[in-house]
């Protein structure tokens, strides 16, 4: 089996139009191509004028002409062997044996979802707690508070609940992380079979979109339990049990919220990274804990036209190209770096506080993409340093969580203390006027509860500010009409990454809590839907690895995570 990549083809190509192109490159016989599949598809937007599809395709020949064409082709790097990405355990547990004492794992978004998923697969009945309700009561909670009809609960929202926050959001799978041992293939695969649509197999930015993960989420809930395992939701874990031994402590459970314990060795914690009140027990329970660099700002909407324009020229509007993304990046004169984050293309802006009396934004798109605004994160990065005066005492590992709370309360009385969000024209917060901005523009907020104008150079630190205020206007260089006086900001966008990382040693567990496993984002070891994914399944190995050991005395792992 061969791959061949970068194939490109114009935008109005037929599918039948592949095997010809894959002939004509290779110069073979028709006949000689037995199968083609494939792989991975993106756009190649560089000239507007002549948009074309490129493709990488797996093929399928005879051995012979195979060797024949590595020969030809060698110093081609678009012509190679196909990579095996087909996804192995790490281990069983052996039939009639008793398995060893379940792990449990905390929080169910998709590091915890993934990690319970190989555990399970591995025989090892994994038991998941989750917080917050199953997707379908969860979704009721949180869209009954965008459009004030409930309440607003802090254990059912867009932060905490099945699926995790990105159930709430444009629902992306792609990431930058190295992934030798195709990971990320097991999670697309895993994420069709539970009834995701099978395009994400091959195209080059995958999403799902929100109401479509909701589906997914009961399709892996559902093959977890088939496998052995066991999800509770409502069950909040309020401590770590330990008992004491002569030369330290041993991790031996866990208590919920209603005093019940659960016993465990294992304690995989995947609990995002708006967990506060679970960061605030670890610190308490002296599990060591550190800052993390994170970022903040606004979101920001234009007409999602404006944006095919920029991106797609003459052709937006294609149905293959869909509604447009962008990525931005700009370094201003204070040293900072202002970036788009989260671009989520004919989506929503919506309101993702975990916490009464804050306000907190975050993007969202449905698979379809087609609401009339584009929004993106426009944040600014905040270092550890940054964040000293904030905490409790000098060092506060805690300090980032303090300022992202001081923010989104600021946030929260600058839209009426209502959990309407502070809005305002570029237009306006560019030509930092001190007055307070009496109305919006022509683009429609879509924001709910709702937006009120504000004066948003209050909503986050003076050097943020002015990052933003100095970036905004180059982003035109690069988007045509970005900055539109029109265009509107809403804020505040906090919760970009978790500014906590619990930090863990080379076979994944807490540095100085032995049996405690630190993962995803929430820990500070991935950043969006399929990194997390692909941490929870690693910590999934390094426990599977240390359980099977336990049932085999002797029988060598071969695993990185093994000590040297």
């Amino acid at each position: 089996m061969l791959r061949l990549s970068e194939l490109k083809l114009p935008l109005d190509h037929e599918e039948a139009d592949l095997a010809p192109a894959v002939c004509k490159r290779l110069k073979i016989d028709p006949a000689a191509l037995l199968k083609h599949r494939v792989v991975k598809e993106s756009v190649d937007a560089r000239r507007k004028s002549a948009i074309q599809i490129a493709y990488s395709l797996e093929l399928e020949l005879q051995p012979e002409l195979e060797r024949q064409l590595l020969k030809r082709f060698k110093r081609d790097p678009h012509l190679q062997p196909a990579s095996d990405t087909r996804y192995r355990l790490v281990g069983q547990v052996s039939p009639g044996s008793q398995a060893p004492p379940r792990p449990v794992v905390v929080g169910a978004g998709p590091c915890g979802y993934f990690c319970a998923l190989v555990l399970a697969e591995m025989g090892l009945k994994p038991l998941l707690l989750e917080r917050g309700k199953p997707v379908k009561e969860r979704t009721a909670d949180t869209f009954g508070f965008w459009r004030r009809t409930q309440p607003f609960n802090p254990e059912s929202n867009a932060q905490f609940g099945e699926g995790g926050a990105g159930t709430f959001s444009d629902g992306k799978l792609y990431s930058q992380v190295r992934d030798p041992k195709h990971l990320g293939r097991k999670v697309l695969e895993e994420l069709v079979a539970a009834g995701a649509n099978p395009e994400i197999l091959v195209k080059h930015h995958p999403h799902i979109g929100t109401f479509k993960l909701a589906t997914v989420v009961r399709g892996l809930r559902r093959k977890i339990r088939e496998l052995g395992g066991e999800i509770r939701f409502e069950s909040r874990v309020s401590q770590l049990c330990f008992e004491p031994l002569e030369d330290g402590r041993r991790l031996c459970g866990v208590e919920l919220a209603d005093g019940q314990r659960i016993a465990a060795q294992q304690v995989v914690l995947a609990v995002g990274h708006s967990a506060r009140d679970t960061f605030a027990m670890l610190h308490e329970k002296g599990v060591t804990l550190e800052r993390k660099a994170f970022s903040v700002g606004f979101r920001i909407e234009h007409p999602q036209p404006l944006i095919d324009a920029a991106r797609w020229g003459e052709c937006a509007g294609h149905p293959r190209l869909g509604a447009a993304e962008y990525k931005l990046v700009k370094h201003v004169s204070n040293g900072r770096c202002v970036y788009s984050f989260c671009m989520c293309p004919g989506g929503l802006v919506v309101g993702a506080t975990s916490e009464a009396g804050r306000v907190v934004t975050n993007g969202m798109s449905q698979h379809s993409r087609n609401e009339r605004n584009a929004n993106s994160g426009i944040v600014v990065n905040i270092e550890t340093d940054d964040v000293e005066s904030y905490g409790a005492y000098p060092g506060d590992p805690l300090a980032g969580i303090a300022f992202q709370r001081h923010w989104e309360a600021k946030a929260f009385e600058l839209g009426g203390s209502s959990y309407a969000a502070p809005g305002q024209r570029l237009g306006d917060f560019l030509a930092a006027s001190n007055a307070a901005p009496t109305a919006l523009g022509t683009i429609k907020p879509s924001y709910n509860p709702g937006v009120v104008p504000a004066d948003l150079g209050q909503a986050l630190p003076a050097f943020v500010i002015k990052a933003l205020r100095e970036a905004l206007p180059q982003f035109n260089q690069s988007i045509p009409g970005y900055a539109m006086d029109d265009a509107l900001l809403t804020g505040v966008e906090t919760r970009t990454s978790s500014p906590v990382r619990i930090p863990r040693t080379k076979a994944l567990e807490s540095v100085n809590t032995p049996g405690l496993y630190p993962a995803g984002e929430g820990a500070g070891f991935a950043g969006g839907i399929l990194s997390a994914a692909m941490d929870g399944i690693r910590v999934a190995e390094a426990i599977g690895i240390t359980l099977l050991r336990q049932e085999r005395p002797g029988e060598p792992s071969g695993s990185a995570c093994d000590p040297a």
